[in-house]
């Protein structure tokens, strides 16, 4: 099978607002060395790590919300800086349309990968590249991936929008969920319980046993209710204190103090995300006289994702997608995305 000399995408051309998305028709289509796989994108999730990458939020030098024009950032990438242009899009799902030498697989199985492909060195073992960050990723009609990092979803029983939808999401939910140690019987809190990663952490932690309270808005309660949650709390309101056994948290911000005074005594709280804002306050005698354990949550171990696929592929999670749209109308989704105007995922086309 042999691939298009040059394919359409979207490229990150420097930090900064929708403008810095430039759709071009003439990026050249990587050719696969050993070990290496040419992937056909067939959908690519929205993600707010891809907002981010593009305005630099992840530089201490900028600590405001998501919604920046153009800045002057140097190491805004996951990794630090990164190399324009750069073609971003942390969710994949394709199919295998060129194989380089040494990798197992075939042309036309369908695959994914986790966001954050583990890159472990002697004095890191727990270092990682991001795709759609240190690497181009999935928005543009094809992507290089190593053989290592992939994995056969052909028999999962999802769509290829569905399981676009699920890498980061559900990667970033199991992490959280793993590395708070939420299993049978424990009480969960869910922050941005109708959000991408909420959703998948409420649907996940439901799979483990727990009974789970999800944090949103009335008007997105039913979604939160719908896949998994036993309960739904007021984003506005104060959870009850020394309630729970974990705390998954995406949002961050002035309401932090209520998420760790809402733990039991010797209490997990899991944290993956600042939507709301990376500032917080803390008093830190209602984290150490109360023996609470905070995980901060990025690097993901190979058992982690190797779980969901194992799940997908046995039909037991299934992401809720609310609109898919062209790859070219990339700035529109992040916009509509940023609005959170829709529960659950947005998915690309390209």
């Amino acid at each position: 099978m042999t691939a298009p000399v040059t394919m359409s995408g979207v490229h990150l051309t420097r930090h900064g607002g929708p403008k810095a998305l430039e759709w071009r028709e003439d990026i050249p289509v990587p050719v696969p060395g050993p070990g290496q796989v040419l992937v056909r994108v067939a959908a690519a999730g929205v993600n707010n790590t891809d907002i981010n990458t593009r305005v630099g939020w992840y530089s201490s030098d900028v600590t405001g919300a998501t919604d920046a024009v153009d800045q002057d950032v140097e190491a805004g990438g996951w990794g630090g800086a990164l190399a324009f242009p750069r073609i971003q899009g942390g969710d994949l799902c394709g199919i295998v349309e060129q194989v380089g030498p040494e990798t197992g697989f075939e042309p036309g199985q369908r695959v994914t990968c986790p966001i954050n492909l583990p890159r472990p060195s002697p004095g890191n073992p727990q270092g990682f590249i991001a795709l759609g960050s240190e690497i181009d990723g999935a928005f543009a009609q094809y992507c290089l991936v190593e053989a290592g990092d992939l994995y056969d979803v052909t028999a999962a029983p999802l769509s290829d929008i569905e399981i676009a939808a699920i890498p980061c999401a559900y990667g970033t939910a199991e992490n959280l969920l793993t590395r708070a140690g939420v299993t049978a019987g424990h009480r969960v809190l869910v922050t941005g319980a109708s959000g991408g990663v909420g959703l998948a952490a409420v649907q996940l932690a439901a799979l483990h046993g727990a009974s789970v309270t999800g944090v949103t808005s009335p008007v997105k309660s039913a979604v939160v209710l719908q896949m998994g949650a036993s309960d739904t709390f007021d984003r506005d309101s104060v959870p009850p204190q020394d309630s729970f056994d974990a705390v998954i948290d995406v949002v961050g911000g002035p309401a932090w103090p209520d998420l760790i005074r809402a733990l039991k005594p010797r209490g997990h709280y899991a944290v993956s995300g600042a939507i709301a804002g990376p500032m917080v306050e803390a008093d830190l005698r209602e984290i150490y006289l109360r023996d609470i354990t905070i995980h901060g949550c990025t690097h993901q171990p190979p058992e982690v994702f190797g779980r969901l696929v194992a799940l997908m592929k046995a039909g037991h999670v299934k992401p809720l997608v609310s609109k898919t749209y062209p790859l070219r109308e990339i700035t529109r989704a992040q916009e509509e995305f940023q609005a959170k105007t829709h529960p659950g995922k947005l998915v690309l086309i390209p």
